[in-house]
C-alpha cells in the first residue's frame, strides 16, 4: 500500500471509530447506517461532491458550508455532520471514502455480517448465490452477503475472497498451476 493511501485509512480509521462509538453508545447503529449509505450513494452519484471534497482549490470555509448543506439536506445523523463540518475544517474531506468504507464494515462486524467478494465466469443465479451465501455463513460463523462480479477470462469456477482467506476454483488459475508445473519439469 502507497504511503498517502496508508495515511488516509488510518485517518478515516481514526475518525470512523469515534463516530461507530458514539453511534453506539447512543444504540443509533440504525441511523449511522443510514446516513453512511446516502453519503456513499451521493458520493457515487455527484462528480462535484467528489470534486468538493478533494479539490485543494476549495477554500475551508466553502467546503465546511457546502458539506454541511449536504448533510443537513440528507438528513444526516447530528454526529456525521458534526464530524463532516470537523473534518471539513481540518481539511480532511478527501478521506471521506475511506470512512465510509470503515464505517460499512464497522457496522457489519457489529452486526455480524462479513462480505463475500465472488468473482465467477458467469453471473450466478439467485438459487447459487443463496446456496454460496450458506456454505460460506457455515464455514465462517457470521451471516456472510455476497458481492458478485463478472470476469469471463476465469473461464469456469469461482474465485471468493472472505476477509484475508481466498479460495480460487476458477478453470484459468488452474490451467496456470498446470503450465507452471509443465515448466518446472522440462
Amino acid at each position: 500500500m502507497s504511503e498517502p493511501a496508508s495515511i488516509s485509512t488510518g485517518i478515516a480509521a481514526r475518525y470512523a471509530t469515534a463516530i461507530f462509538e458514539i453511534a453506539q453508545e447512543n444504540s443509533n447503529l440504525d441511523g449511522l447506517e443510514s446516513t453512511v449509505n446516502d453519503l456513499s450513494s451521493a458520493l457515487a452519484d455527484s462528480a462535484d461532491l467528489r470534486a468538493l471534497i478533494s479539490s485543494p482549490v476549495v477554500s475551508r470555509a466553502d467546503q465546511s458550508a457546502a458539506i454541511t448543506a449536504v448533510a443537513q439536506k440528507m438528513g444526516a445523523d447530528p454526529i456525521m455532520q458534526n464530524t463532516l463540518a470537523l473534518m471539513a475544517e481540518k481539511r480532511r474531506l478527501f478521506v471521506l471514502p475511506q470512512l465510509i468504507s470503515a464505517l460499512h464494515d464497522l457496522i457489519a462486524d457489529a452486526r455480524g455480517i462479513v462480505t463475500a467478494e465472488v468473482v465467477s465466469a458467469k453471473a450466478l443465479t439467485k438459487t447459487q448465490s443463496e446456496k454460496l451465501a450458506k456454505t460460506l455463513s457455515a464455514s465462517v460463523g457470521k451471516t456472510v452477503t455476497i458481492n458478485a462480479t463478472v470476469d469471463e477470462s476465469l473461464i469456469g469456477g469461482l474465485v471468493v475472497k472472505v476477509g484475508s482467506k481466498m479460495i480460487d476454483t476458477s478453470i484459468n488459475s488452474r490451467l496456470n498451476s498446470l503450465q507452471n508445473a509443465m515448466k518446472e519439469v522440462g
